[in-house]
């Protein structure tokens, strides 16, 4: 069975796509600083990334293909015609990028760039348009080989020649919108509509007179090396001071035996109410009890400079916790996985509580 989800990146309004197959995955689109979040998504589906793939040389973000190749070991894969280093694979008009018993088709759609594509799923059933045609509207021509008449002559050949029940997925929609058809492209959209002539459509893009993306000076450097830093790291993206997972609900999460054993001294918070704290799951030796709607208040009782781990009981409350810290610019922060109640379930030590 296909598995599909579409993700979004606030900051740039980009969609990043994720389809699997029989447990192999693909994503399309990613985004660099979300990569530990398409990360945690593939791991807690059950997945293997097995390649990303992106549209286009992006202007106005950076693409986390290189970061989830070095952490998952995702092939690279983009248009021949990209000029991009450091692919694995540079894919031409009509390929194929196959996952589990499904597949991709490789559409050259030039116009907002030369190296732009499309990805068909191979029952023609959705299609990803990247920049080319967006919903109701259609990428930039205006830098960065921009070509109006190549755009329109991509639409029309690649994309509206598709089953009008195709579902279209943009590389972007600034409105909120996500899917579309391309039925209702051919009919509604006003720049590229059935009824919109070639030249009409040439002289509509060159009087947008659209500000250059805010990203751009570090996006296309950055994605001509397929998203790779100019020194060669991955940032600030993981905490170093101890084993911890990140969740798709972005929550640094250490486990209950990991965190007995951790060596590096760190700031225990319990948000539980005083009556849970003293109640029968009783409390971890060291935590310091500052319930949940305390917190924002209390946060000077804290070193940002030293790891925080929180705790409640189950997991929910701290988890909150971790968020309101990090808002506040803590950075080394822990969820304690599953809370008191897994804690006490695989035997760890308490004080206070019952049998």
């Amino acid at each position: 069975m296909l598995v599909f989800r579409q993700l979004f990146d606030t900051a740039s309004s980009t969609y990043t796509y994720l389809l699997a197959d029989n447990g192999e995955a693909i994503l399309i689109d990613p985004v660099f600083e979300q990569g530990l979040r398409d990360a945690a998504l593939v791991a807690e589906l059950g997945l293997r990334l097995v390649a990303t793939l992106d549209t286009h040389v992006h202007a106005d973000h950076v693409t986390g293909a290189w970061l989830l190749h070095r952490r998952l070991g995702a092939d690279i894969a983009l248009s021949a015609s990209s000029g991009a280093t450091g692919a694995d694979r540079y894919l031409n008009h009509g390929e194929r990028i196959g996952f589990g018993t499904r597949a991709l088709e490789a559409r050259a759609t030039p116009g907002h760039t030369n190296g732009c594509m499309s990805f068909v799923l191979d029952d023609r059933s959705m299609a990803f348009t990247g920049d080319c045609l967006l919903i109701r509207g259609s990428g930039r021509t205006d830098f960065q080989q921009g070509d109006a008449h190549a755009m329109f002559r991509s639409v029309r050949e690649q994309i509206f020649t598709l089953p009008e029940g195709c579902l279209l997925y943009p590389g972007h929609d600034y409105r909120g919108l996500t899917v579309s058809s391309v039925a209702e492209e051919k009919r509604y959209n006003p720049r590229l509509g059935e009824a919109i002539g070639e030249e009409d459509f040439a002289g509509y893009m060159a009087n947008l007179n659209l500000p250059h993306p805010r990203q751009l000076a570090v996006a296309l450097p950055a994605n001509l090396r397929c998203g790779e830093p100019a020194d060669g790291t991955a940032g600030t993206e993981a905490q170093d001071w101890a084993a911890l997972s990140f969740s798709f609900a972005g929550i640094w999460e250490i486990m209950p035996q990991t965190f007995e054993e951790l060596a590096t001294p760190v700031q225990l918070i319990d948000v539980r109410e005083p009556g849970e704290f003293d109640g029968s799951l009783g409390h971890i030796k060291g935590a310091t009890l500052i319930p949940l709607g305390e917190l924002q208040s209390r946060i000077l009782e804290l070193d940002p400079q030293r790891p925080v781990v929180s705790v409640c009981r189950s997991g929910a409350r701290s988890a909150q916790a971790v968020a309101l810290l990090q808002k506040a610019g803590f950075r080394q922060l822990a969820n304690l996985a599953g809370g008191m109640l897994r804690w006490r379930a695989e035997g760890h030590p308490v004080e206070g509580g019952s049998n």
